[in-house]
C-alpha cells in the first residue's frame, strides 16, 4: 500500500471509509472463539464458523450509497472490492478467519520470489471459467491483461504505485499497452519482472481487484473508449454475477439504486474454497437514512446493513440486542497529522509538548466514543503484521503518548515546552496555524476538539472547513497550502503488509511536493528511511519485527496524534448466519448465508 493509494491510498477512499468508521464492543485484544447459531462471526469479533450457514435464500444488503465501481481496475472504495469479491477472483484472497493470513485464490500456490527480490512468478488453478457470455477457461493471459488495462487512462486504475513492473507507464496511457515486465510462458503461468527489490510488498499487493482475471477478446471494444465501458458490461470469475442479458449488459445494475448478484452458472465450487451459500444477494444502493435502515435490519428478516449504525442504535445494539451485530478491526487508524516543516512544528520538543497534553479521548468521543475503536500508542492497528513488535496496545513506552495520559498530562506537556525553549510551558508566538478539516461531522467535530487541545498549549488555530472530498486533495495532500494540521484524516490497510501502512505516510522520499501527497506530516528523518529501505528487502518475521522497530522510530518523532485504531461496527437481522471479512470490515456475501 505505499505510493498514492493507501485508499487512494486514502483520498479517494476517506469518504467511503467514514461510512464505516465507528463501532462497538471492548478491546480488540480480547474476543470470543465462539459462535452464534445465527451470526457465524461473534459480536465481540473473533474467529467465525465458516460451516455455519446453509444453501439458498436472497440477501438484501441496505447500502447508503452505490458503489465506485464495478470494474476490478477501477473501483478502489471498500464497497466496491465487497461486490468484486464476490463476483470476481483474485490471484490471492483474505479470507474471514486470519486476517494476518493471505491466501492463494486463482492462484494455485504461493508466489515464487526470486533471490534478487525483483521477480515474482504466479502459477494459476486450471478450470476456473468466466461468466456468460464468455464462457471460458482463465488463462494467465487474462491477468495479464487485467494489469495492462490497469495503467490505461481509459480505465483509471487507482494505485499504480503498488506494482513497479519494468515497462509500466509511468503515468496513464491513451489505450491499453503491453507492459513488457508481465509474461505469460504458459496458459497457467505468469512472471512479473520488477523494477527495483520490491517482490515483497508486491506478492502481498496480489491480493488487490487489479489482479481480477479480465478477457481481452470481450472487454476490449469497452475498453476503447474513454471512459471504458466495461463497467456495465463485466464478467464474473466468482460464484456470483450482475444479472445480465445475452450480451453481457448488466441489466442487474441500476446506477444509484440497486445491484442484483446472481449465481455463476460457470463457477465449479471444486476450485473455489468459499461456500457460496446464498442463491442472490440485492443490493439497495440508495438507503441514505442510516437510521431508518438500521431499524429494518434488526426488526426484519434477510437483511445485513453496510454501514455503521448511528450511535443511539449502536449503544442499544450493545446492551439490549447483543446478538444481531459483530465488531470488526478496520485496519487503520485515525490521527492528526502535524506539519514538521512549519515553525515551531519542526522542533520535535514542541511536537512531543502536543501529544503530552492532548485528550486523545476527547477527539476519539467526537467520532462516537469508546465504540468506535481503540486508543493507539503508535501507528501500526492491531491484529496487523509488526503491531506487537511495535509494543501491541502498550506501545514503545514513551511518556507523550502512553496508556497513562489518554486525556492528556499539561504537567509533563509543559516540560516538553520548555525544553523546546518557552520557559512559561506555553506558546508565546502571535501567528495563527491553518488546521484543515471536512465541513460535517464526524470530521468536523473531531477537528474542533483538536483545535482547542492546541490552544491548550498557546497555540491560535484557524480552523478552515471544507467540502470532504476536497480536505485532502486540495488541502492537507498539497505542501503548498502550508495546512499546519490536517483535522480530517485516516490511513487504511490496501493489503497486509506494514510496509504499506508507513512508507507512504512516513517516508520522506516519498513526499510529493506539487500535490498527491500522503506523508502529511512531511516527516523526513534520514533513520528512519534508511530502516525503512533495509526493511523492504526482509521476510517473514524479520520483516515485522523491523517494520515493528521503525514503527517505533517514527512515534518516537511524534509527527502525528494518533487519536483512532478504528472498527467497524456490522449488523445483521436474526436470521442471518453474518460471516466478516477483516480485509474490507465488511459482511462477506461468499460465506454469510440465511438461517
Amino acid at each position: 500500500m505505499s505510493g498514492n493509494r493507501l485508499r487512494f491510498l486514502v483520498v479517494s477512499s476517506l469518504a467511503a471509509l467514514t461510512l464505516f468508521a465507528a463501532a462497538c464492543g471492548g478491546s480488540s485484544s480480547s474476543s470470543s472463539s465462539t459462535s452464534s447459531k445465527t451470526n457465524a462471526t461473534p459480536a465481540g469479533g473473533g474467529t467465525p464458523d465458516t460451516t455455519a450457514g446453509k444453501k439458498g435464500g436472497k440477501l438484501t444488503m441496505l447500502a447508503a450509497s452505490d458503489v465506485d465501481y464495478l470494474d476490478p481496475g477501477h473501483t478502489y472504495y471498500t464497497a466496491g472490492e465487497q461486490v468484486d469479491g464476490a463476483m470476481g477472483r483474485t490471484l490471492y484472497t483474505i479470507g474471514p478467519k486470519d486476517p494476518t493470513k493471505t491466501l492463494p485464490d486463482i492462484a494455485e500456490g504461493d508466489p515464487q520470489i526470486s533471490a534478487d527480490k525483483k521477480t515474482v512468478t504466479v502459477k494459476i488453478k486450471p478450470g476456473i471459467k468466466f461468466s456468460p457470455p464468455v464462457n471460458r477457461a482463465v488463462t494467465s493471459k487474462d491477468i495479464k491483461y487485467a494489469f495492462e488495462r490497469f495503467f490505461s487512462v481509459n480505465v483509471g486504475g487507482q494505485y499504480a504505485s503498488y506494482f513497479p513492473i519494468v515497462g509500466a507507464p509511468k503515468s496513464p496511457t491513451k489505450g491499453v499497452k503491453p507492459i513488457s515486465g508481465i509474461t505469460t510462458p504458459d496458459d497457467q503461468t505468469i512472471v512479473f519482472q520488477l523494477q527495483d527489490a520490491v517482490a515483497v510488498s508486491f506478492a502481498a499487493a496480489l491480493v488487490m481487484p487489479i489482479t481480477t482475471p479480465v478477457p481481452e477478446e470481450y472487454a476490449k471494444p469497452f475498453d476503447a473508449k474513454n471512459p471504458s465501458t466495461y463497467n456495465t458490461h463485466v464478467v464474473a470469475s466468482g460464484p456470483y454475477m450482475v444479472k445480465n442479458d445475452a450480451t453481457g449488459n448488466l441489466v442487474g445494475y441500476k446506477a444509484g439504486k440497486s445491484i442484483d448478484l446472481v449465481r455463476n452458472p460457470n463457477w465449479d465450487p471444486k476450485t473455489d474454497d468459499r461456500p457460496a451459500y446464498l442463491d442472490e444477494i440485492f443490493i439497495q444502493t440508495n438507503a441514505s437514512d442510516a437510521n431508518v435502515s438500521s431499524k429494518q435490519v434488526i426488526a426484519g428478516n434477510n437483511l445485513i446493513l453496510d454501514t455503521n449504525p448511528p450511535a443511539a442504535i449502536l449503544k442499544e445494539l450493545v446492551t439490549k440486542v447483543k446478538d444481531q451485530y459483530t465488531t470488526v478491526p478496520s485496519g487503520g487508524f485515525r490521527w492528526f497529522p502535524i506539519n514538521t516543516t512549519i515553525k515551531p512544528f519542526d522542533n520535535i520538543n514542541v511536537r512531543k509538548a502536543i501529544l503530552a497534553g492532548f485528550d486523545r479521548n476527547a477527539a476519539r468521543l467526537a467520532r462516537g466514543g469508546k465504540f468506535t475503536g481503540d486508543l493507539p500508542t503508535h501507528f501500526l492497528p492491531p491484529q496487523f503484521p509488526g503491531f506487537a513488535e511495535a509494543g501491541g496496545f502498550d506501545g514503545p513506552g514513551y511518556d507523550f503518548l502512553s496508556k497513562k495520559n489518554e486525556s492528556g498530562d499539561m504537567a509533563l506537556a509543559a516540560s516538553y515546552m520548555k525544553k523546546a525553549g518557552y520557559p512559561s510551558g506555553k506558546y508565546t508566538g502571535s501567528e495563527q496555524f491553518l488546521m484543515v478539516t471536512a465541513n460535517a461531522d464526524p470530521g468536523k467535530a473531531q477537528a474542533e476538539v483538536a483545535a482547542a487541545q492546541f490552544e491548550k498549549l498557546g497555540f491560535k488555530m484557524k480552523l478552515r472547513l471544507v467540502p470532504q472530498d476536497s480536505t485532502y486533495t486540495e488541502w492537507c495532500q498539497v505542501p503548498a497550502k502550508k495546512v499546519a494540521v490536517c483535522g480530517a484524516a485516516g490511513w487504511f490497510k490496501d493489503f497486509i503488509d506494514p510496509q504499506s501502512m508507513l512508507e507512504p505516510t512516513f517516508a520522506g522520499y516519498t513526499i510529493a511536493k506539487n500535490g498527491g501527497n500522503n506523508n502529511l506530516p512531511q516527516l523526513n528523518d534520514p533513520k528512519v528511511d534508511a530502516a525503512m529501505k533495509a526493511a523492504s528487502l526482509l521476510e517473514g518475521d524479520a520483516r515485522n519485527k523491523a517494520w515493528g522497530e521503525i514503527d517505533k522510530m517514527i512515534t518516537a518523532d511524534a509527527p502525528a496524534i494518533p487519536f483512532v485504531w478504528d472498527k467497524t461496527t456490522l449488523v445483521r437481522s436474526k436470521n442471518v448466519v453474518g460471516v466478516a471479512n477483516p480485509y474490507l470490515a465488511l459482511w462477506d456475501f461468499t460465506y454469510t448465508s440465511i438461517k
